[in-house]
């Protein structure tokens, strides 16, 4: 056999039992944390080992990213890069007309000011 069928022959059964494991000690966490907290202190239903899975599964669905790990650095700071490099080549009178459509469009960032009552 060759070295590399060797090698996918011991991965793919280690990372099934990988997986099972990961699965079991993920359901059995949720399983315990949830019967010591939940029913003591709102007064709800202990659950079983399949139920604490259906959790962590609705869990993952809800706030887990779906497997992706977001935008890329360049691409979530891009934005400030460059509008920080065109309010450099603004002139003053420039920058005072952004700042007042911006103000138009989305409010003043600090307290407000009180409306006057009739």
């Amino acid at each position: 056999m060759r070295p590399r069928l060797k090698k996918l022959i011991w991965i793919v059964p280690a990372a099934i039992v990988g997986v099972l494991v990961f699965i079991f000690v993920g359901g059995e966490i949720v399983l315990r944390l949830w019967n010591w907290l939940l029913p003591p202190l709102f007064g709800w239903r202990i659950v079983t080992f399949w139920q604490a899975l259906g959790i962590l599964a609705l869990c993952r669905i809800l706030f887990g990213g779906h497997g992706f790990r977001g935008p890329r650095p360049s691409h979530d700071w891009g934005w400030r890069r460059r509008w920080s490099q065109r309010w450099e080549k603004m002139t003053p009178e420039e920058r005072q007309k952004l700042r007042e459509f911006v103000l138009g469009r989305v409010g003043p960032f600090g307290p407000s000011e009180p409306k006057p009552t009739a």
